[in-house]
């Protein structure tokens, strides 16, 4: 009895180490680059409108879980699509999303993030890094950084703005356009195609 308390109590030892909370510094500083060396930086130059998509295109590619991210926001229709069909929609999300981003990030021209706070989710593998932008009109915005760390390597998941999880808008617009058309995923497609021009 003796021996199989002890091999429990070892089973979930490891358990514990291999399920090991995020490292909230590490997400900290991932987040402070991101935001202090990429998106100040780009968003109070006076870079063009290609240039600053270009910047963007790499921050995605550094700094976010894009796969993750795309399978989330199709829902139950990634696994309905073809394997052609989830290549295609993961460029053109990502494309998409350049450059919406790179214009949404222009509100905040001239403003600096200050960070407040982290904290770690209800999976202990994700953090909230909660940071605020001040405005002109005396309310700070919110931006909190979902924050995903998977085998050592840290993503972000989602970007939530004033309340507003842009993953979660994303899916609940894309799952219900899909649904409502009559050739589903390749509507979306389509969709996504004429936006990005």
């Amino acid at each position: 009895m003796k021996k199989i308390y002890l091999w429990v109590l070892f089973f979930l030892g490891v358990a514990t180490i291999a399920n090991a909370a995020i490292d909230k510094e590490k997400a900290l500083s991932m987040v402070e680059n991101l935001t202090k060396k990429g998106i100040e930086e780009i968003v109070n130059s006076d870079a063009s409108v290609s240039e600053k998509n270009e910047v963007f295109r790499k921050l995605f590619d550094e700094n976010l879980d894009i796969d993750f991210i795309s399978r989330y926001v199709l829902g139950r229709y990634w696994r309905k699509a073809s394997v052609a069909q989830r290549v295609e929609f993961v460029f053109l999300y990502k494309e998409y999303n350049v450059k919406t981003w790179s214009k949404r990030f222009d509100e905040f021209k001239g403003k600096k993030f200050i960070f407040k706070d982290v904290i770690i989710g209800s999976n202990p593998n994700q953090a909230f890094v909660k940071t605020e932008v001040p405005m002109d009109d005396g309310k700070p915005a919110t931006v909190r950084w979902r924050v995903s760390d998977k085998d050592g390597v840290l993503k972000i998941i989602d970007i939530i703005i004033e309340n507003v999880s842009l993953v979660q808008t994303a899916r609940n617009e894309y799952t219900s356009f899909i649904a409502k058309s009559p050739k589903g995923v390749d509507s979306l497609l389509e969709n996504l195609r004429e936006k990005i021009k």
